[in-house]
Formats: structure tokens, C-alpha cells, sequence
């Protein structure tokens, strides 16, 4: 709360006054994180109906926001675990609500392709190459946010799609 003074300029009684504890506030930068990464994905995916750019969408609208936005993500990251109770549910919601988007669309395109990978294990690593982004990026020497979304979104289909034929063809 002490940092966010400083930065915001306003004084720490000025925060507690808006924002009873400093969990509430927590909560409320979650929420919002999660909340607008959900709609603004919804949006980007209506009518879309190729299967790889629903996942390379997925992919730019995670990388966009949080390069947009590394305090925030910085917040989360280290603070994911702080909230209890009722704060805590009610961003697990979203944040399950988010994940499940995922593991649809990568269930659905090992439908379509019918590969052979875990869901889940090629979900949370994306997640993992996605979510520490704001430990490494540099703007001035790393690309933007679309090229490197364009590069993830290469290893990571790369991966899924050809890994799989692999251990079908019995390699």
C-alpha cells in the first residue's frame, strides 16, 4: 500500500479511505484483470472459426494485456494467492472461466486434427510462457507484443500439432 502511495501520489489515508484493506484493492485489480481479458478475448473470437487463429487470438489477447499492463501483472503474479474468502472465489470463477476457454479450444483442434496430447499439460504450458512475459520483456530491444504473440503462438501449435504425430507414428 506504502509503493502505492508513492506512485499514485496519494497519501496512505487517501488509499484507506477509498479501499478498506489492502486485499479489497487486490481483489479489485484482479477482477478487473481477468474480467476484461475475458471479454476482450469473447470479442476477439466471435465469428472467427479457424481453430489455430482462435488459439493464436487467445494467445496476442493474453500477451497484448499484459505488456499493456506489467504492474498489473507484476500484482498478480505475486500476489496471486493473498485473497481469502468470498475475494478469493469470485476471481478463481473467472480465472477457471478463462482456463476452460483454453482447454476448448485446444480440445477442439485435437478433434479436428485428431492429435494425441494432454490438455491440460499443454494448457499450463502456455500459461507458463505466456504469464512470465513481464519478467523478461524489454521494449526497447524485444519485439512488440503482436510479433512476439506470433512467435509463441509458432512454438507452441508447432509443438502440440507435431509432437503428437510423432508418438502416433510410433516415434
Amino acid at each position: 500500500m506504502r509503493d502505492l502511495s508513492r506512485a499514485s501520489g496519494m497519501s496512505l489515508a487517501g488509499l484507506y479511505y477509498y479501499f478498506e484493506s489492502k486485499e479489497r484493492l487486490l481483489f479489485l485489480i484482479q477482477k478487473h484483470t481477468f474480467t476484461t481479458i475475458v471479454q476482450r478475448l469473447r470479442a476477439r473470437l466471435e465469428g472467427v472459426v479457424d481453430l489455430e487463429q482462435q488459439i493464436r487470438i487467445f494467445i496476442l489477447n493474453h500477451v497484448e494485456y499484459f505488456l499493456a499492463n506489467p504492474a498489473s501483472m507484476k500484482v498478480l503474479s505475486h500476489e496471486a494467492d493473498a485473497l481469502k474468502n468470498d475475494f478469493a472465489s469470485e476471481v478463481a470463477a473467472i480465472k477457471r472461466q478463462y482456463y476452460r476457454i483454453c482447454v476448448g479450444l485446444l480440445d477442439e483442434l485435437k478433434r479436428d486434427r485428431e492429435l494425441e496430447f494432454s490438455t491440460r499439460i499443454a494448457v499450463l504450458s502456455l500459461f507458463g510462457m505466456m504469464n512470465w512475459i513481464y519478467t523478461w520483456h524489454n521494449p526497447r530491444v524485444d519485439a512488440d507484443a503482436e510479433e512476439i504473440a506470433r512467435e509463441m503462438s509458432d512454438i507452441f501449435l508447432r509443438g502440440v500439432m507435431n509432437g503428437s504425430r510423432a508418438r502416433r507414428n510410433g516415434r
